[in-house]
């Protein structure tokens, strides 16, 4: 059985609450969220499909994606994903999932799809230019960009906002080692603490049921 880890298990989790809480289901959009990405540094990335179609399901997706050094997929029960590299730098430009045979993502349902990758432009935001198949041989090309006055095109290509790189954090995008030695060294004292106040406690319970006894 395919058992996420409790760190992506928690990204998806949060991952899916702002896509459902910020793009609204209405959208009906190809989109992706990255919380806490930062220019330079890796994350992973969410892409969240949803089928539009009335009458056949989402059986495959590509991602275009921005020369990344590391783009590595999450094991999904019933699809198979490929990473596209450059033969000649190894860099990675795309990546496709595509549903095993009788599996889709059914009209009025939606799937996300993971990948861990980076290192991220070192620019304000990324756009992930997305194709989605349908069982009956449709592609939606989601590749548009935002218009001159900024209003949204109808089929959006994915994006992500990036933070400026962080001097404190790692080139992962987690906190420093300074931050995790000193959060494993306040762990260990207050455990410590809880197992003095455990064993006093019992020795208190202990002198009391003695007294009680002799009184």
């Amino acid at each position: 059985m395919n058992m996420r880890s409790p760190r992506v298990a928690l990204v998806a989790t949060a991952t899916a609450g702002l896509l459902l809480c910020g793009g609204g289901v209405a959208s009906a959009h190809v989109s992706v969220a990255a919380p806490g990405a930062a220019q330079g540094g890796y994350t992973v990335l969410t892409f969240r499909v949803p089928t539009e179609s009335e009458t056949a399901g989402t059986t495959k997706l590509t991602v275009t994606l921005p020369n990344l050094k590391s783009a590595r997929t999450e094991p999904m029960p019933g699809w198979t994903a490929q990473v596209t590299k450059d033969p000649a730098s190894g860099v990675a430009t795309a990546v496709t999932w595509t549903a095993d045979p009788g599996v889709s993502v059914g009209p009025g349902q939606f799937e996300q799809f993971l990948l861990s990758a980076g290192p991220l432009p070192e620019q304000d935001s990324v756009s992930f230019p997305a194709a989605q198949t349908y069982s009956d041989g449709q592609v939606v090309a989601w590749d548009q960009q935002p218009a001159a006055d900024g209003s949204e095109p109808e089929h959006p290509a994915p994006s992500v906002t990036l933070a400026e790189a962080s001097e404190s954090g790692d080139a992962h995008g987690g906190s420093s080692s300074t931050e995790a030695d000193a959060t494993d060294t306040t762990a260990r004292w207050l455990g410590g603490i809880g197992l003095v106040l455990g064993a006093l406690g019992a020795a208190l319970g202990l002198g009391a049921t003695i007294r009680s006894r002799r009184s």
